[in-house]
Formats: C-alpha cells, structure tokens, sequence
C-alpha cells in the first residue's frame, strides 16, 4: 500500500516573486508536483525541480476552467501517489484564498498537509503604492473585505455594518466599484474620502488611479482586474509616500501581464 505523501500549500505573495517566504521557497524546491493559480508569478516555478510535474488551475474573472471541487480533487489524487504535491496560490492561503476549504478536503480524505503563510496583496498592495494601511491620528485600523460578492444581485457584504472610520482593503471588487462606492456613500461614508484603485500591485505593470468616493469610478474606469480597493484617509499619503517606479523595473519583453501570469505552454 502507498503511503500518502503531503500536500504543502504556500502563500506565493502578492505578485512580486521576491515577496515570497523562505519556508514557501524551502518546500517548492522539493515539489515533485506543482498545483498554481493564474496570479501567481510565473518565475517562481523555476525554483521547482524541473522534472516536477506542473498543473495549472487558474481561474479567470466570471470563469472557471476548473472548480474548486476539481482542484480539491487533484490534491488528494496526487498526494495519494506518495507525492509531494506544492499548492502555489497568490496572496496568502488563508485570505481569500480558499486554502481552508483545500484543507478540509485533504484533511476529511487523510493527506497530510501544511500551510505556508504568504504576504496578502491587501498588506503589501498598498504599501507598494505608499498606503500606509495604519497612521497616527488618520487610522487605528483596517478592515479588509471581499468586493467579488458585494453587487447588488448577491451582496454578501453588510455595508452599514462596516467601520466608517479607518481604512477599509477591498479585495477581487473592481467590477463591483461603482455599486461599492454608492453603497459606502449610503451607509455614511463621505464623498470626500480618499480613495485608490491599485492594479497589479508589487509588479512592474503596477497602475494606481487615486481620488475620492466622489470620482474614484471615473478615474478607475480604464483599469483592469486584478486590481484591489482602498478607501481612507491614508490614501491621500500616496501623494508623498509612493516609493515604488513600476516603469524603473520592467524589463525587456515584460510590459504585458500575460507575461507574469500565465499557465506554463502559454509562452511557448
């Protein structure tokens, strides 16, 4: 009988390949099978064995080519061959990420697994765009929220419940922005608060359109996903704090997304 192997899944950060952590980088060198998502930085692959085994399981915006249930399903199936299977997602597993619904499905199957903690784009997005999540005297906190649920035809968002003070990270929201800036205005917020819109943040086709609740959808109305929201007083620090030059870091070739996020045979 096989002994199960082990299924490792790791946070890759949020799209800067230098984000991600040493342990994350210990276990992918020992991978004998690569699981990853669409925003996960493809230079990160290259620190597998090259005879790993690479599956791709991205998720496009409003399509999935493969389900979550799929996913789960090539986990288990991998990791029962004695493998050890790396679950690469972006961000950190445990945001968004679905890395605990992975877990529940290793666990109630009997594959032996660990997690990873990674840099969630909702820390290092706004830093990368001089965001300070937290300032004395402007904000003594933060919430994060998905928007990817908050339109109207299936709000899972209370959107009077949330603070209305602080610095509210709203992550996968973009096609939901103007229903998200009309439900903040509703429940209190004002139509002067700053707000930004940050798309591919820590990369070097990162774009940030910054303005208020007032204006931030007209502003934002050319970028595309994946992009996240932030919404406070902290984001008129943008202005003086924004240290990073995305067009100082691109490199020959690199000025297309696709080129940083694609399934491996995309390029070839």
């Amino acid at each position: 009988m096989i002994q199960p192997g082990i299924v490792y899944i790791i946070g890759a950060g949020p799209g800067d390949p230098d984000l991600i952590t040493v342990r994350g980088l210990k276990y992918l060198r020992r991978a004998e099978v690569v699981v990853y998502d669409r925003l996960v930085n493809r230079e990160l692959l290259d620190h597998a064995p090259v005879w790993a085994d690479y599956i791709y399981v991205g998720k496009q915006p409003g399509h999935h080519t493969v389900s979550q249930a799929e996913i789960n399903a090539i986990l288990i199936r991998e990791a029962a061959q004695g493998k050890i299977v790396v679950r690469l997602k972006g961000g950190d597993p445990f945001v968004f990420g679905r890395g605990g619904e992975e877990c529940q499905a290793l666990a109630q199957a009997g594959i032996p697994f660990a997690v990873v903690p990674g840099i969630s784009s909702a820390l290092a997005v706004p830093a990368y765009a001089g965001i300070p999540l937290t300032q004395r005297g402007q904000a003594n906190s933060f919430t994060v929220v998905t928007g990817h649920t908050a339109g109207p035809d299936h709000c899972a968002i209370d959107w009077n419940s949330l603070p209305k003070t602080g610095t509210l990270v709203i992550l996968m929201g973009l096609a939901n922005l103007p229903y998200i800036v009309q439900s903040l205005l509703a429940g209190g917020r004002s139509s002067t608060t700053p707000a930004a819109v940050i798309h591919q943040g820590t990369t070097p086709q990162q774009i940030s359109a910054i303005g208020t609740l007032a204006d931030i959808t007209a502003k934002a109305k050319d970028i595309r996903s994946p992009a996240i929201i932030v919404i406070g007083q902290v984001v008129a620090l943008s202005h003086c704090l924004a240290w990073f030059q995305p067009s100082a870091n691109l490199q020959p070739e690199s000025d297309r997304p696709e080129l940083l996020f694609a399934p491996i045979g995309a390029l070839e």
